[in-house]
């Protein structure tokens, strides 16, 4: 067959997933390090877990005839269980923290960091592979765990590299929540007063109260729209609805006034302080016994991040966060980072969310049967990566190795023996591996690497017993604007004794 009819695969990855080279992966190895000593000083240990798991383990998606497993990545295992890979952290956590129930401490604290996959459709900046950066307690249901993670959570993104005063860890409770629409429903059966006997007023009420429960997501969802559309259009659209930008209207929810007000009064409850948003909360829930405990359990985790030094700088009580408050049953958190960037429009914006978690305690109850109780966050890793680019604080070191250059194939053992020597010394080195014979080539491959000296010995520096160094970035710098002063002070080129090789390398390193 020639080779006009060999149909070759395309080189292209697939829609969804990118490549990351040298730096990319070397910076974010950095940051996951920093924020893997936070949680080591903690007490929490790694976990690597497969990632692929049974779909059954997932427990979110069952399979599908036309489309299996819709949302995540899946394929029957030999006509027998349907497998999947791992589309969170927290789905291998609850089959680990079940499976190995007798071996491992109760409570667990783990960390784990790798990619994870979604067969979602992709937009920009959304991929179907990326990573995450979890920690997770499981089998402790105190508050105590809860303030532990919100104070590892903040202490994490200042190891990263975002300073105090550009995060807050915003602290919520799920039962808070419930406990305003058991108040609201309350309310609406007292305005609306309903006759006959005290079973049928019970029923009546547990009726109502199913009633706005049963959209608790939908007002989630309303309630999260706070920050686009202000305070009147949350109204507008817990009630009769709202026009947007576009002239589109947008039905509303039919929610009754009185139930309204308790919700509004819950958005806006956040203060100056913990303890006056707490105070504010307290009124908002009224008589509800599940939203007092809800109030309680935030009033305990602010003391006691308080007697550790964490105060609403850093961490504070903020019922606006609501995004995802239907999974949790207790405390939730996010972790807002408080500085603008500007858009691809030129226009500011805040950075926004790189982390949410809180307590989900039905975690292992699935495969155990038991109640578990479980509470854990997750850091969006690209996502905090791109605030550390905005804000210039990406450390990761890119420089490549220094190249010892071929002059003569014939001996390629003596150049091979000299970066054996600057390895041995913990300098990273290489020896060019191409096509020795046009020079240049070798040079411009070193620029490539970004290389900051080239190594050069020809038969005269051999016979000499000497070698050549190149500085590279000093030599890029002459070519671009460095003054003669700093050419006459610094050549971008020196000889020095094959013997001082090593010595030598150092010093036009740490020279810069």
């Amino acid at each position: 067959m020639s080779d006009a009819k060999i149909r070759r695969p395309r080189a292209e990855t697939p829609k969804g997933f990118r490549d990351y080279f040298g730096t990319e992966v070397t910076t974010r190895k950095a940051m996951l390090d920093k924020i893997a000593e936070v949680y080591h000083r903690y007490g929490f240990d790694p976990l690597e877990t497969s990632a692929v798991e049974t779909v059954e383990s997932l427990g979110k998606f069952l399979p599908d005839v036309d489309r299996p497993n819709e949302g995540v990545f899946a394929w029957q295992d030999e006509d027998t269980d349907w497998l999947a890979l791992r589309y969170d952290l927290t789905a291998p956590l609850a089959r680990v923290a079940a499976q190995y129930r007798n071996d491992l401490p109760s409570p667990y604290r783990r960390y784990a960091m790798g990619p994870v996959w979604r067969n979602e459709k992709p937009g920009p900046g959304r991929f179907r592979q990326f990573y995450q950066c979890d920690a997770d307690t499981v089998g402790s249901g105190s508050v105590a765990a809860d303030a532990e993670i919100c104070a590892m959570l903040a202490d994490a993104l200042e190891a990263a590299g975002i300073e105090r005063g550009d995060y807050v860890v915003k602290v919520n409770n799920r039962k808070v929540l419930n406990g305003i629409l058991d108040n609201a429903t309350d309310r609406v059966m007292n305005e609306d007063p309903i006759q006959g006997n005290s079973d049928v007023i019970k029923r009546a009420i547990d009726v109502g109260k199913r009633a706005l429960h049963s959209i608790a997501d939908d007002i989630l969802r309303t309630l999260d729209k706070f920050d686009k559309v202000g305070i009147h259009g949350v109204v507008e659209l817990l009630t009769d609805g709202r026009r947007d930008a576009s002239g589109a209207f947008i039905p509303g929810l039919n929610v009754p006034p009185i139930a309204v007000e308790g919700l509004v009064k819950f958005l806006l409850a956040k203060s100056e302080t913990n303890t006056q948003t707490i105070a504010n909360l307290r009124l908002a829930v009224g008589n509800s016994k599940v939203g007092a405990e809800g109030v309680d359990e935030l009033e305990q985790i602010a003391a006691l991040l308080a007697a550790q030094g964490y105060g609403p700088d850093r961490i504070r009580i903020d019922p606006s966060v609501v995004r995802g408050l239907g999974y949790y049953t207790g405390p939730v958190y996010e972790a807002e980072l408080t500085f603008q960037i500007t858009d691809e429009k030129g226009r500011p914006r805040n950075f926004g969310s790189v982390a949410g978690g809180g307590r989900y305690d039905d975690l292992v109850k699935r495969f155990t049967g038991q109640a578990v109780p479980a509470t854990g966050v997750s850091i969006g890793v690209d996502r905090l990566l791109a605030a550390l680019h905005a804000k210039g604080r990406i450390s990761a070191d890119n420089t490549g190795p220094v190249v010892v250059t071929v002059m003569d194939r014939d001996r390629m053992a003596d150049y091979m023996a000299m970066v054996g020597e600057l390895r041995s010394a913990g300098i990273r080195a290489e020896t060019y591996l191409g096509n020795p014979k046009n020079f240049g080539n070798q040079l411009k491959y070193a620029d490539k690497r970004n290389s900051p000296i080239a190594v050069i010995q020809g038969g005269n520096e051999a016979e000499s017993g000497t070698v050549i160094l190149k500085d590279l970035i000093l030599g890029a710098k002459i070519a671009q604007n460095a003054t003669l002063e700093e050419w006459k002070d610094r050549p971008a080129q020196d000889t020095v004794l094959r013997g001082d090789l090593v010595a030598a390398v150092r010093r036009m390193l740490d020279q810069g």
